[in-house]
């Protein structure tokens, strides 16, 4: 059942909390031609920070949805999204390492299981999220939001269920944010610097399959699955600060480099969070025995420092393990960890720009990357290309850039 009255009316001018920091006051959003905003505030009050992330977080889904057709949500933190995924539906092992095996409901809903995936990818990342659905949100959908550290949700609508059960987040003071999903952004888009008004076109790339189609490596088979993932990846990177490089397989980016000066750091970035999420769904980490009761955030920060560490006792220092376990975990030794990535491929990286050197193939190899989207026109594209074919990687140059800041 969905809302049949508007809870708050559209608003032409919202005071915020602050700017992007609690000095900056006063602080406020509006139209510049005086119309009304194309969101409604339906719980809570904004902040700077909250509608950058929101409104960049409804582009990333809503075009998503547009390109594949499927329900899309993004879990946003500082302006570049932690991930973005479709609502495929989740192995039993995704789900116990996503911390959603629990939840009833969620294969039946396919938004649900959208933000269940974009959550548990980088869950360190997304703690106190900005969560984006192209959907509506269901009561399924709010149930697995209501549980998490969370700061806000924007979607295109709520039913009455979901609604209730988000307003009883943060002692009442959930931000809550209805879209309006035929808003167009303006062709022209502003923005200052230091009292300098900056005017530019705004960014209306239309990204989906055909922009893979320059296969420039001698392995030229990009599977459809391997595309879909591709434009996910792609369709993220356009709202991720740049440089940025992600990492995506099964319908998902599942490791986003965001904002470095070098693009070979965002290789590894995003690489490292690839591996991350490959190694949580390992038997050594599904069957830590940690304690009842202990809280998803504990086992979070216990999980990336156990995937870390070093392979003997005196390496792991003070874990406090006592408090946390059953028993005293085993370690994950280096050669088990290298052993398990060492035997994944199929995976897809997208970069919003050239690739310059192919230091960024070796180190995308090294997370079993089959397929690259890339734009292409470095004066080192052969060396690019030479290493794409060395490992059998296929390689397709879209032709346009996806810088974002």
């Amino acid at each position: 059942r969905f809302i049949s009255v508007r809870v708050v009316e559209l608003m032409k001018n919202i005071e915020l909390k602050y700017g992007c920091n609690p000095n900056q006051k006063p602080a406020s959003v509006y139209m510049e031609d005086g119309s009304e905003l194309p969101f409604e505030v339906l719980n809570g009050r904004p902040g700077y920070i909250n509608l950058l992330d929101a409104l960049n977080g409804w582009q990333l889904v809503s075009e998503i949805k547009a390109a594949t057709g499927k329900a899309a949500a993004a879990s946003f933190k500082h302006v570049s999204p932690s991930a973005a995924a479709v609502g495929r539906v989740m192995s039993d092992r995704l789900k116990k390492a996503c911390f959603v095996d629990d939840v009833p409901g969620l294969d039946e809903s396919p938004i649900a299981t959208a933000y269940a995936r974009a959550r548990g990818t980088d869950r360190m990342s997304s703690f106190g999220d900005f969560i984006a659905l192209s959907d509506v949100c269901d009561e399924t959908c709010a149930r697995l939001v209501k549980r998490e550290v969370s700061d806000g949700i924007i979607a295109p609508g709520f039913t009455d269920e979901a609604l209730e059960l988000l307003k009883q987040k943060k002692k009442g003071n959930y931000l809550i944010l209805k879209v309006k999903s035929d808003f167009k952004a303006p062709d022209v888009e502003t923005k200052q610097v230091f009292g300098i008004t900056f005017e530019q076109k705004h960014n209306d790339i239309k990204i989906d399959r055909s922009c893979l189609e320059q296969v420039v490596t001698e392995n030229k088979n990009i599977t459809e699955e391997a595309k879909e993932d591709l434009v996910i990846a792609l369709i993220a990177l356009k709202y991720t600060q740049s440089n940025s490089v992600a990492y995506a397989v099964d319908g998902q980016t599942i490791g986003v480099g965001a904002g470095q000066q070098s693009r070979v750091h965002c290789t590894r970035l995003a690489g490292a969070k690839a591996d991350n999420w490959h190694l949580r769904q390992t038997d050594m980490v599904l069957n830590l025995p940690f304690k009842r009761g202990v809280k998803r955030p504990d086992k979070d920060n216990f999980i990336d420092r156990y995937i870390a560490m070093e392979d003997t006792p005196e390496s792991r220092g003070d874990i406090e393990w006592e408090t946390l376990f059953c028993e005293k975990p085993q370690p994950f030794t280096i050669e088990e960890k290298k052993k398990i990535l060492s035997a994944i491929s199929g995976v897809s990286v997208a970069s919003d720009a050239f690739f310059p050197f192919s230091d960024n193939i070796d180190r995308a190899h090294e997370s079993g990357a089959t397929y690259i989207a890339q734009p292409g026109g470095s004066t080192r594209d052969d060396l690019v290309i030479e290493s794409c074919n060395k490992y059998g990687i296929a390689m397709a140059f879209t032709g346009f850039r996806l810088f974002h800041h």
